[in-house]
């Protein structure tokens, strides 16, 4: 099977590569850079892409089987926004795959985006726009909506244990997440590729904790009393409409922020055999700090 990888060197992409690869698939890994002495040279091809310009995606998915998204905006831009990239860089991919006669398209998404309030929250709104092209077009197709990843909550964390005080939203005390593993995320996207009748699959961990509870853990795991800071969510609309924040790109990372805040985002369907905890023990434990 031939099987093009869109987005393979972001940190979810290339757990997806690895575990292809690994398992005997021809692959095209597609993205705009190939990561530098990744380890697995010579066992795919690459192709340099940017899902922004369609005529970068030429012959991109000639001969292939099964098209694999990763594509989204995941930090502050001040050139792209999330329409730009989760939806029309998205769809750019999926007109080519079509033209191309690709039989099938699998689009890893994110948990939440379809419910009431998340049309005013790009990041999440985009990815619900480009679901929506998916379930009118006829091909065949998965949907996976992850709930967030462990490195996710490491790295937004990190600079709050660090500075000894964390900063949560008052009265969102008990929402709670199941985060996930990019390797056991990764397995599951593989486990279920082929999967008939245009599934939506909600992913997370085996573990569950509310935000209180992961910062405990941090703040634990880095051998520090535990200081948490509660403010009121509108503060981060505040925030997010100031002009600077605007000027560098990062309103709509503020107002995803606020939505993982204030909405508990546990997946139904559960898998991997990793634990938050231990994860957190060893990334504030100093083992990857």
């Amino acid at each position: 099977m031939k099987i093009v990888l869109a987005g393979a060197f972001g940190n979810l992409g290339f757990e997806v590569l690895k575990q292809l690869v690994e398992k005997g698939y021809e692959v095209i890994a597609a993205d705009l850079k190939e990561k530098a002495n990744n380890g697995y040279e010579g066992r795919y091809a690459f192709k340099e892409i940017d899902a922004t310009r369609p005529e970068t995606l030429k012959g991109l998915f000639d001969k292939a089987d099964l098209a694999i998204s990763t594509v989204g905006l995941t930090s502050a831009s001040t050139r792209y926004s999330a329409y730009d990239i989760d939806y029309q860089g998205n769809l750019n991919l999926f007109n080519e795959a079509k033209s191309a006669k690709v039989k099938k398209f699998n689009y890893i998404s994110v948990i939440a985006c379809e419910r009431p309030g998340a049309e005013k929250v790009p990041m999440l709104h985009a990815k619900w726009l480009f679901e929506e092209e998916l379930r009118k077009s006829g091909m065949a197709h998965i949907i996976y909506r992850p709930t967030g990843y462990f490195y996710d909550i490491a790295k937004v964390f990190r600079p709050y244990i660090d500075n000894g005080e964390m900063q949560l939203l008052k009265g969102y005390g008990t929402i709670k997440a199941n985060v996930v593993a990019c390797e056991d995320f990764a397995a599951f996207i593989l486990e279920h590729m082929n999967d008939e009748g245009n599934p939506i699959y909600e992913v997370g961990g085996k573990e569950t904790y509310t935000y209180e509870e992961m910062a405990k853990l941090c703040f634990e795991a880095a051998g520090k009393e535990t200081k948490i800071k509660y403010a009121p969510p509108w503060l981060f609309n505040v925030l997010a409409n100031l002009p600077k924040i605007k000027k560098e790109g990062k309103r709509d990372i503020i107002l995803f922020s606020k939505w993982t805040l204030t909405n508990d985002l546990v997946g139904r369907d559960v898998t991997g055999e990793a634990s938050f905890k231990e994860y957190i023990d060893n990334y504030f434990g100093g083992k990857s700090w």
